[in-house]
């Protein structure tokens, strides 16, 4: 995994300032929890940190590449969103493989990821399932499997 850096990243929405001067450092292979009230700035950080909300000012670094002006696509991270954002219309199989297929992984080969990270994950019975069907937890696992198997540098 690679390392996390935001050096005084600041966001504002309109005059409001969402997120103030933040600076953190998350090593290669650390974890790091947020932890606030609703309304502190933890999503805003990391959506950030992911490319979905430009910052107002500072610096973002993935492995000590600056990504601060790059597309969420280009900065190589995993994220397992609160809602989960599984796709209710694909099954489990179609969820965990559409990434890689999205990235033009041989049809072949992102099969094999798929199967391997099922298994990693205990999810194989679950495969052909659609994701109303699954428990909370299940489900949970299967967007973790989601991120896992595109092999992301660093995972929100």
């Amino acid at each position: 995994m690679a390392s996390i850096q935001i050096d005084n990243v600041t966001k504002y929405f309109g005059t409001f300032r969402a997120v103030d001067e933040v600076s953190l450092t998350i090593a290669d292979g650390e974890f790091m929890v947020f932890v606030g009230p609703s309304g502190c700035g933890k999503t805003t950080t990391l959506n950030m940190i992911a490319g979905f909300e430009d910052a107002s000012a500072g610096v973002i670094r993935i492995g000590n590449v600056d990504v601060t002006d790059r597309e969420p696509g280009e900065r190589d991270l995993g994220m397992v969103f609160q809602s989960l954002a599984l796709f209710p219309h694909m099954t489990v199989k179609d969820n965990i493989e559409f990434g890689l297929l999205i990235k033009k992984v041989p049809s072949a080969e992102a099969t094999a990821l798929v199967q391997k990270v099922a298994e990693t994950m205990k999810i194989e019975p679950l495969l052909n399932k659609r994701p109303g069907h699954l428990s909370g937890g299940e489900a949970q696992r299967v967007a973790l499997a989601r991120t896992i198997v595109n092999n992301p540098s660093a995972f929100l």
